[in-house]
């Protein structure tokens, strides 16, 4: 899993010079994508539609559904396993509760959380959006590069990507 860097820049031409420094920095281009509305990107590194459309959204959201539907399954098993004193399936159910709380808390903690709705202001301006994908090892790296580079960015946050799938 990468994790993706979101920079704002005010205009095509100095997104442009910063797409260039990275790739000159060894982050590959496929790892860069631009998203504007109403600016024309034919300079820069266009965004998919599954990048535009925030699928990364919609899939934390159905993990994070699923994590509660199973939350609340194993709580009703632990109600029916103690009035009927059936010590093996309280556990059973204690488990899977503790097991569903404690991936919850994990991906909630450990997997940064950034969305392009926080970004739907500066896009209707006419800003662009840069977002990078860059291993975490990489973070603190980049978005120092990036500012000794460009002033004029300003940094987003970072949210997750899977280049796998594509968003």
């Amino acid at each position: 899993m990468l994790r993706r860097l979101f920079f704002l820049f005010p205009d095509e031409k100095h997104a442009q010079r910063a797409v260039h420094n990275l790739v000159n920095n060894n982050i590959p281009k496929r790892h860069i994508h631009a998203i504007s509305h109403g600016v024309d990107l034919r300079t820069l590194p266009k965004a998919t539609y599954r990048q535009k459309s925030d699928t990364a959204f919609r899939v934390e959201y159905i993990l994070w559904q699923v994590n509660l539907l199973i939350f609340i399954g194993a709580f009703i098993a632990l109600i029916f396993a103690l009035l009927s004193a059936t010590i093996l399936w309280s556990a059973v159910a204690l488990t899977v509760m503790l097991a569903t709380f404690i991936a919850g808390e994990q991906f909630v903690m450990k997997v940064p959380n950034v969305h392009l709705t926080e970004f739907s202001d500066a896009l209707s301006h006419g800003e662009i959006l840069l977002m990078v994908d860059v291993p975490k090892n990489q973070v603190a790296e980049i978005e120092d590069f990036v500012h000794r580079r460009h002033s004029e960015a300003v940094t987003g946050g970072v949210g997750w990507s899977i280049d796998a799938f594509g968003i």
